[in-house]
């Protein structure tokens, strides 16, 4: 849930410790491009948080890391993966193990970034400010990198056809 509702990475995610939650958001410090930023979050993904943070304080963790397993410890990347899988597989969005196809848990990024864009006023301006803000809040190293992560949805596809519609009728899009 945290990585749907963030669009953080993995490894970013598992590197958070307790004090990275911050008022504001979250503190990615450990990133790819080792430049720390903030991630503002919804409402109710800082209710999540605060729930599970009230949770993992019953546990008693073994370290400081944010998310931990059963164990008290941070999980491995492996072991998110293969649960992940494992969850994909027990709802039917992936075949046995072997099968190529459905969702990969770094899919939860490029979603949110497709989600985002959605999101945005469908003006040029309002677009291209929007995708640079997303490609710092993802924590891409050049805004190029980004739209790698964008793909065409119905509701992106149907902006791009009313924008080309007001375009060719003259407006300004």
């Amino acid at each position: 849930g945290l990585l749907a509702a963030t669009g953080m990475r993995i490894s970013e995610a598992l590197a958070l410790r307790v004090e990275d939650v911050k008022v504001d958001g979250l503190v990615i410090q450990q990133t790819k491009f080792q430049k720390s930023r903030l991630l503002p979050l919804h409402d109710t993904t800082r209710h999540a948080i605060d729930a599970y943070l009230s949770v993992r304080q019953r546990l008693g963790a073994l370290d400081d890391a944010l998310l931990i397993s059963i164990a008290g410890k941070a999980p491995s990347y492996n072991t998110v993966t293969a649960v992940f899988l494992r969850l994909a597989r027990s709802i039917g969005l992936r075949g046995e193990p072997g099968q190529r196809g459905g969702p990969r848990i770094h899919d939860l990024r490029h979603t949110f970034a497709v989600r985002s864009l959605e999101q945005c006023r469908h003006d040029r301006n309002a677009v291209s400010r929007h995708i640079t803000a997303l490609s710092t809040y993802l924590g891409h190293a050049h805004v190029t990198d980004t739209y790698w992560y964008l793909q065409a949805t119905p509701t992106l596809m149907g902006q791009i056809a009313e924008a080309g519609e007001a375009l060719h009728q003259g407006g300004v899009s």
